[in-house]
């Protein structure tokens, strides 16, 4: 069964208001994900079997379709759901395949996917999926995901070298389940090194060792800061003098 739901993005703003600008919706789609302290998570808002794909889909179409009229944002998709939804190369279990287009896609894939993948991650839990099914919803937007598994493979390839000269172990900063899977791949065409993945959650990471010492001990890598979050010298746009700086002065 393959069913798909199309549409094109709505107005960005209404007579007589303005709507939120796209970086206001980003920064609110993060925090959905999280959720603060006090409010019930977004996984417990919605309550829909995947087996439903068709009103799955739906559910996911009204999801982007609210972004682009309340959140001021300019997205173009189509849903694919069922067996035309499977990944051709076989790296996700995806039973529901969302591809966005339009005017603001590049929000989507600048500061290496993250509002794709929060969007991701938010339609995951609309349908009540534990964090070990999110592949069955994937999202992609002009072949960001493709590229990505370029990148991975290149990187797979400089850590592999590293760590053989070196006999040193390496870890990977956290990253989803898929992009793990892709390194793990990535690392079975390369001899000489063996991958392991630890931590839990978020923090989940992917660590290459020397063949047969998988024993040898790795440091936890740090997450990535997020691109919404300030860097700890302050505002440092053009023109802006650091306080701190003429204080000390």
């Amino acid at each position: 069964m393959e069913r798909r739901v199309g549409c094109t993005g709505g107005r960005s703003r209404r007579e007589g208001w303005a709507l939120p600008g796209a970086g206001v919706v980003r920064k609110q789609i993060l925090e959905w994900v999280a959720g603060p302290p006090g409010r019930l998570a977004m996984r417990y808002w919605f309550v829909m079997p995947i087996d439903d794909l068709q009103l799955a889909a739906q559910k996911i179409a009204g999801f982007i379709n609210t972004l682009n009229k309340l959140g001021g944002m300019k997205l173009k998709f189509r849903i694919t759901a069922g067996d035309g939804a499977k990944d051709p190369a076989g790296l996700e279990a995806r039973v529901i395949y969302v591809e966005l287009g339009g005017p603001d896609t590049p929000l989507l894939t600048q500061h290496n996917g993250e509002l794709l993948r929060a969007l991701e991650t938010i339609a995951a839990q609309m349908l009540r999926l534990d964090q070990r099914e999110h592949d069955l919803v994937s999202f992609d937007a002009a072949s960001f995901k493709a590229i990505r598994a370029q990148e991975l493979k290149m990187q797979a390839e400089v850590a592999a070298d590293k760590v053989i000269r070196s006999g040193v172990p390496f870890a990977f900063p956290p990253m989803n389940s898929r992009e793990r899977r892709l390194l793990h791949m990535s690392f079975r065409e390369i001899e000489g090194v063996e991958t392991a993945s630890s931590g839990e959650g978020l923090d989940r990471f992917l660590a290459v060792f020397p063949a047969g010492k998988t024993h040898l001990p790795v440091a936890a890598p740090a997450r990535p800061r997020s691109f919404d979050r300030p860097d700890r010298g302050g505002d440092r746009r053009p023109g802006r003098r650091d306080d701190r700086r003429d204080r000390r002065r």
